[in-house]
């Protein structure tokens, strides 16, 4: 008896294929084995085309039956992942109609910060827990402005992964998860938020049928089936954005618990058990997998957009694309705490909610030709990703959160030894590191929705701590003043940005 989960990322598709009796991955994999492109016809957009995960969904599931040596019918459950904030829209025929307005895109700021202002500040934070900012409402009053062709036809707005559970169903729902990371759900009411629909003048018809996070949410189609060679009517019992999910891969799920990731984009995410925000919209707030009524879960996020895409960027244009990341870690380390006086400003991949939707591009500051060369720079960029961290960490601190482990899977920037003690010393935090990812967590997901796992304890049993790392103590001082001169020249950057906007 297998469970399978599918991770949809802006990168590329995982899938996880799991023993469900013994919580053993059996195979794993991802496609394509370079990176999905990224439509950017103007500066700030971000479009992919859904067809495309679809796609690449297929290869790589077919990949890890192969793997594995067994007969997709075997089978029992699927779990979804996706990339939060994306925009989906399909006509009648539930066909697309235009590419995915994704998570980095940032053309509709200002239809958020005007619908911030219009419905209200206070209002919107008492009941969205966020501003309408850049997410998935807003990007969808962009199509309504600007593409009324388009909006003419849509027949309903999705999110990425209820994309992908269209394919496999081929019914358009979503979920109340779902909702809430596109800005569309009023947590006081327990309800899609009428406030928004309302202002933005969105049709209630548009909105997908609900499906509760863990359970039955639909069954493949016979036609599907025949594609994937899974057995007809098996059944998706857990969606769920990255973000959440990856908490979900840890076994984050109670208050007080922190999870993180470092890929693209890098995230720090806490449950917490009360409807709290923070006043300036730094951070987000959402659904957590687990989130009821009855027993608030929800989940604080802090995102950084410019973290793997910035070492990315310099392995193709500043080092070889032929280069490993590992061979760029090992040369890294050849520098030294505070990378001799370098700093990496890494907001180079679309306005930062963090820094209140501004976007002031990467920046790479403090070079000597005479004494610095290729290991500083690469490690002043990872110090630069691990310093934002941080800086977004002290918000989350002073919405009362505690911060004392963060658990994140071994992937991505966390494979890096100076990444993972950088981030360990700057905060003062133990990180563990577990071996598993999203769609190990899909997975996990499926089983609790099908109730093959009794609970998540159970679901989780498995899952062991492969590493702890731990402050570096007898150099916390190089730490905090690298830290510190970053910060600085941060806000010297941002003041610049704010005086030629004004």
């Amino acid at each position: 008896m297998y469970l399978i989960g599918y991770d949809i990322g802006s990168s590329s598709v995982k899938a996880c294929l799991l023993d469900a009796l013994t919580g053993r991955v059996v195979a794993s994999d991802f496609y394509p084995k370079t990176e999905m492109p990224i439509r950017a016809e103007h500066p700030g957009w971000a479009e992919q085309d859904p067809e495309m995960w679809w796609t690449n969904l297929k290869q790589v599931h077919q990949a890890v039956l192969q793997q594995a040596g067994i007969d997709g019918k075997q089978i029992k459950a699927i779990g979804i992942s996706w990339q939060m904030h994306g925009l989906v829209l399909v006509d009648k025929q539930r066909q697309v109609l235009r590419p995915s307005i994704i998570w980095c895109d940032s053309r509709a700021v200002p239809y958020g910060e005007k619908a911030f202002e219009e419905i209200g500040k206070e209002k919107c934070l008492s009941q969205l827990l966020n501003s309408p900012g850049n997410f998935t409402a807003a990007k969808l009053a962009w199509v309504k402005a600007n593409e009324p062709q388009v909006y003419e036809q849509i027949y309903k707005f999705m999110l990425p992964g209820d994309y992908i559970a269209l394919k496999l169903c081929g019914e358009t729902t979503t979920t109340p998860e779902a909702l809430s990371e596109g800005i569309f759900w009023d947590f006081q009411k327990n309800a899609l938020s009428e406030e928004i629909m309302h202002y933005f003048g969105f049709d209630r018809s548009f909105v997908p049928d609900l499906r509760p996070t863990f359970g039955y949410q639909g069954e493949v189609t016979a036609l599907t089936a025949s594609e994937l060679g899974l057995k007809p009517g098996t059944p998706v019992c857990y969606r769920a954005g990255d973000q959440p999910n990856n908490a979900l891969s840890l076994n984050v799920l109670n208050p007080g618990e922190v999870a993180s990731t470092a890929g693209t984009s890098g995230v720090v995410y806490g449950v917490r058990d009360c409807l709290n925000f923070d006043p300036e919209s730094r951070v987000n707030t959402f659904a957590h997998v687990n989130h009821t009524p009855e027993h608030p879960r929800l989940g604080t996020l802090l995102c950084i957009n410019g973290t793997g895409i910035l070492y990315a960027w310099l392995r193709k244009n500043f080092v070889s694309e032929n280069t490993t990341y590992q061979e760029m870690n090992i040369l890294a380390e050849q520098s030294i705490v505070g990378a001799q006086g370098i700093t990496v400003i890494p907001f180079g991949n679309g306005a930062e909610r963090m820094l209140q939707n501004l976007e002031p591009n990467c920046s790479i500051q403090g070079i000597n030709f005479n004494i610095h060369g290729r290991a500083d720079i690469l490690r002043a960029a990872q110090e630069g990703i691990v310093f934002s961290f941080q800086y977004g960490m002290e918000i989350m601190q002073q919405m009362g959160m505690s911060l004392k482990t963060i658990r994140a899977g071994r992937s991505n920037l966390f494979l890096s030894p100076i990444f993972r003690q950088t981030l360990a010393s700057t905060s003062g935090v133990m990180i563990e590191l577990y071996e598993t990812d999203g769609a190990a967590g899909a997975a996990r997901g499926a089983g609790i929705g099908a109730g093959i796992y009794s609970s998540p304890d159970e679901a989780f049993s498995t899952l062991k701590r492969i590493q702890l790392v731990e402050p570096e103590h007898s150099k916390q001082i190089q730490y905090e003043e690298a830290y510190l001169h970053w910060k600085q020249q941060l806000q010297l950057n941002l003041q610049h940005l704010k005086s030629i906007s004004e």
